[in-house]
């Protein structure tokens, strides 16, 4: 489903859902296309069922947003390498 998509049917409320599609640009993440897996009004909760999520599946690109976001766009975090000390 395409955010654009998942904002009109749930207007003002949380979802945890899973990425489906996405794309890199510029330093960001661009997430085009998700599949919902929950609803809440409570950003709490929601977190709470994303953590659960999480934990059972850690390799799933989940997340958890609210619906009055226009985009559903993250910034990418790199992790760096150390050397010897």
């Amino acid at each position: 489903m395409r955010w654009d998509e998942v904002r009109e049917q749930f207007p003002d409320e949380w979802v945890v859902c899973e990425a489906i599609a996405s794309r890199s640009e510029n330093g960001y993440c661009y997430i085009d296309e998700v599949a919902i897996i929950d609803r809440f009004e409570d950003s709490k909760i929601a977190m709470k069922r994303y953590y659960e999520l999480h934990r059972e599946e850690p390799n799933r690109e989940y997340g958890f947003f609210h619906t009055s976001r226009e985009t559903l766009q993250l910034r990418e975090k790199w992790a760096g390498v150390r050397g010897p000390r």
